[in-house]
């Protein structure tokens, strides 16, 4: 609407100004006369039309708080700036209808896991629109602190903001609900905007009412800048949290937990390890993770075990997971002994390291031990430094021990921020 308005009065400017141009041409040229008089009349002529423009100049800023103030719209850009923000949360919804449509595709031949990450996409490309909507919004409110123009009020204006928070709140509280219900990231995202837009709002609403009762107008482009900063840093933080799981993020610590935990609550089952978790969009997640048996169980009744656990968490958490078979020696007193010191000499050196798949390997020369030093992602230490040490503590158990370490990586565990 106020862009409509704007237009209207361009137009309306712009037919005075034609108008007024056409007044002064047609007293710029009289009939024939004198040089002296032609230049007489031609400085004549230029102060008149030096005045008129000044004087359209004026009409037109008097005209233009006219015609806002008969349609009762505020002539601020701290409301446009919430405005089209509210026109952006619009969208957004829209965007993730159309997200959440294509998500729903299944399988084909091209895509086996499905198309879920779509819902991912759609977000994305509401963050996008965020950050372009804040960055345009944050230019037009530094030109409004630079050059302050009188605020026209409007209890029209200020009914609809009320209105609007009120509107925002129960978005916030309806997409949350639901968010939580289907577990979607998207519409938790979501209602997180939509709280936030409330705060946004509320801001607008009190420094529309504070310029009107104060008559500072350059609050309202302060506050514009400050709203405008509320949405990059909002569309940020959203972009953010939805190109994580399309980067590959790792699960949540609740996942991990629950994964071992379940798996560990059944018969013979010793350890579990080597855990992946594959995110194909929300619903749609993949898990690989290797179980230790006890070496003398039956394989046959080791293995009936494992497709009941991968039957459960397809039926019960809707999670594929793919299991590898370790067989333990555990009728070896030896191995045991080292086991248990091997791993606390791990959590000695650091508590976020593990070992696994530990095997002792007699030989005519030398005894090889082996197993896996496992190193948390993003690891910033001296991994040489550490390996060395394991080694080294092996040889004190025994000098006729060569030891054979295979480093690797978890990728169920993420550092804490401050060691990143």
């Amino acid at each position: 609407m106020k862009r409509l308005v704007s237009l209207v009065a361009m137009v309306l400017t712009l037919t005075m100004v034609l108008s007024l141009a056409a007044c002064g041409n047609d007293d710029a040229n009289p009939d024939q006369a004198t040089d002296s008089t032609q230049v007489q009349t031609g400085d004549t002529t230029d102060n008149n039309q030096t005045g008129d423009t000044q004087s359209s100049e004026v009409d037109l800023a008097a005209l233009r708080t006219q015609i806002l103030t008969d349609c009762g719209i505020t002539d601020s850009v701290n409301v446009e700036t919430d405005a089209l923000n509210n026109l952006s949360d619009a969208s957004s919804n829209v965007v993730s209808l159309v997200g959440f449509r294509l998500a729903a595709k299944g399988p084909d031949e091209k895509h086996p896991y499905g198309h879920a990450r779509y819902e991912y996409l759609a977000g994305l490309v509401v963050c996008v629109t965020i950050l372009a909507i804040g960055l345009s919004l944050l230019k037009e409110s530094v030109l409004k602190v630079l050059h302050p123009t009188a605020v026209v009020f409007s209890w029209l204006s200020v009914g609809v903001l009320a209105a609007s928070i009120g509107v925002k709140l129960w978005m916030s509280r309806f997409n949350k609900t639901i968010g939580q219900r289907i577990d979607s990231e998207t519409l938790m995202a979501t209602a997180a905007d939509s709280r936030n837009d409330v705060l946004t709002t509320s801001a607008v609403l009190l420094s529309t009412v504070l310029s009107h009762l104060t008559g500072w107008d350059v609050l309202d482009g302060l506050m514009g800048v400050a709203v405008a900063a509320f949405i990059l840093w909002s569309g940020w933080g959203l972009m953010m949290d939805t190109l994580s799981p399309l980067l590959g993020e790792s699960p949540s610590p609740e996942l991990v937990e629950h994964i071992e935990h379940t798996v560990m609550s059944y018969p013979e089952v010793l350890g579990v390890h080597d855990l992946m978790v594959h995110d194909y969009g929300p619903g749609h997640q993949f898990a690989s993770l290797h179980i230790e048996f006890p070496a003398e169980a039956d394989p046959l009744e080791a293995h009936d075990i494992i497709d009941n656990i991968e039957r459960d968490f397809l039926k019960k958490d809707h999670l594929q997971v793919t299991i590898h078979y370790d067989p333990i020696v555990t009728s070896d007193a030896a191995v045991g002994v080292l086991r248990s010191r091997l791993m606390e000499k791990a959590r000695q050196m650091d508590p976020r390291l593990s070992i696994h798949d530990l095997r002792i390997v007699p030989g005519d020369s030398h005894t090889n031990v082996l197993f896996d030093l496992v190193f948390p992602a993003g690891y910033t230490g001296d991994k040489d430094a550490r390996l060395a040490e394991m080694c080294n503590f092996v040889k004190e158990q025994d000098p006729g021990y060569c030891c054979m370490v295979k480093v690797e990586q978890s990728y169920a565990s993420a550092l804490p921020e401050e060691d990143q």
